[in-house]
């Protein structure tokens, strides 16, 4: 049996079928293209929208997107919809960031930047005045895997996730057979997150401020008030066979290592750039560079930060948000929504992902399956997908408004969605 084939977690919670009730409700709801259960609505809330990655919903509806096109000289855009009717009517840019990492806390918009994290004050316009506060400088500069992951907790703490610019931190990096740095230098200040004051401006970045390690890449991240936890979703290391292929046939390449949903808490180590995570066999193997050779544990085993749950290979998750709202029914309370934007690493095999998943939680933990809540196709526009670059759209960044419904920013397409639930 092939390893995908025996890839955990997927499948649809039975009391999610059964909202599927009678036909005619959803056959009259519009779903902007979108693939969505029964009774899920959708409107296409903004287009043209530069690219919009990370988002935030402040208490008075207004959405904010961190964008991967800004106009240079904005990077952030406030969407509003005046009338109501599920469509932003007006749009301005305005302040620093670019790409990714923003987060409403406190009535402070967080927004970073590759180099910084900025915070501006909302208040009743929609773009805040001024250029916003500085509250972290001098973040590590790096061409690869630069987006960052916010979060802010009840303590007024603020979370950096700071990715590693390396697939495995070799000698001679992505370069076949090139071993792993031994200790790995990158681990200094970068593959973590680092830990700040939310409310103190002109900080700079330390490696002292270090709050979790062995963390690859992940800007999925989030705060959970309900439970107090910081999550998020990190993604795996990629080529296996391509730099290790006396090891690692393609089959098991397309789908290694498992996407990761992880707990992270104060000095958790997650191994990399040691180990990769087989979410088949659930547990961390040592990775080649280190001396793996596909089934090795060795120093893995010393690692006792476990990921919650996992997810098929390089599908490459962006964005995390837990639901507490009461729009949607109960059975999609208190569980996660995971936005994918897509693999590149599984060829000659078709790319997955594409998709935003609904996984349930109970007692705390995930549950042992997933729904794949809105796409694939409805984002990639064709069933098989060669390229991500073919992709029609692809999922970036989730929030959550103040009525309950669920956005959805796609920087492919350059498009905003908004998901509601109809009740009758």
């Amino acid at each position: 049996m092939s390893r995908r084939s025996n890839i955990p977690l997927l499948g649809t919670p039975l009391a999610l079928l059964a909202l599927a009730g009678s036909g005619s409700a959803a056959a009259a709801c519009k779903t902007a293209g979108l693939d969505l259960p029964p009774h899920f609505c959708a409107t296409v809330f903004a287009k043209n929208a530069r690219q919009p990655r990370h988002i935030a919903v402040a208490a008075n509806g207004t959405v904010y997107a961190n964008l991967n096109r800004g106009d240079g000289k904005h990077d952030l855009m406030a969407l509003t919809d005046s009338n109501g009717d599920g469509v932003a009517d007006k749009r301005q840019l305005f302040g620093r960031g670019g790409a990714t990492g923003l987060v409403i806390h406190d009535g402070w918009l967080y927004a970073a930047s590759a180099d910084s994290v900025r915070r501006y004050k909302l208040g009743e316009a929609a773009v805040p005045p001024g250029d916003g506060e500085l509250i972290v400088t001098d973040l590590p500069e790096q061409d690869a895997h630069s987006a960052r992951g916010l979060a802010v907790d009840d303590s007024d703490h603020l979370y950096v996730s700071i990715g590693a610019p390396s697939n495995a931190c070799q000698e001679d990096d992505r370069k076949p057979g090139s071993p792993g740095q031994d200790p790995c230098p990158l681990l200094k200040t970068h593959g973590g997150i680092w830990r700040f004051v939310a409310d103190k401006p002109n900080q700079k970045f330390t490696p002292q401020a270090r709050y979790a390690t062995g963390i690859r890449n992940m800007f999925a991240l989030t705060w959970d008030a309900p439970s107090g936890r910081l999550i998020g979703a990190q993604m795996g290391r990629d080529q296996l066979a391509s730099l290790w292929p006396k090891i690692f046939s393609t089959e098991q390449s397309v789908n290694l290592p498992a996407e990761a949903l992880l707990n992270v808490k104060q000095g958790s180590d997650f191994g990399w750039p040691y180990c990769y995570y087989d979410g088949e066999a659930r547990l961390r193997r040592l990775n080649p560079e280190y001396g793996g050779d596909g089934q090795k544990v060795g120093r893995c085993a010393k690692y006792k930060d476990a990921p919650m749950t996992a997810y098929p290979a390089h599908w490459a998750p962006m964005a995390v948000v837990f639901y507490h709202a009461k729009m949607f029914p109960k059975a999609y309370r208190g569980g996660a929504f995971i936005a994918f934007h897509g693999s590149w690493d599984r060829s000659p095999e078709p790319q997955q992902g594409f998709r935003v998943i609904y996984q349930p939680f109970d007692g705390g933990q995930p549950t042992a399956s997933y729904q794949t809540f809105a796409g694939p196709t409805g984002f990639t526009g064709e069933k098989i997908v060669r390229s991500p670059g073919s992709a029609a759209h692809r999922p970036a960044g989730l929030a959550v408004g103040p009525k309950g419904a669920l956005y959805v920013s796609d920087d492919q397409g350059s498009t905003i969605y908004r998901i509601t639930y109809r009740h009758n």
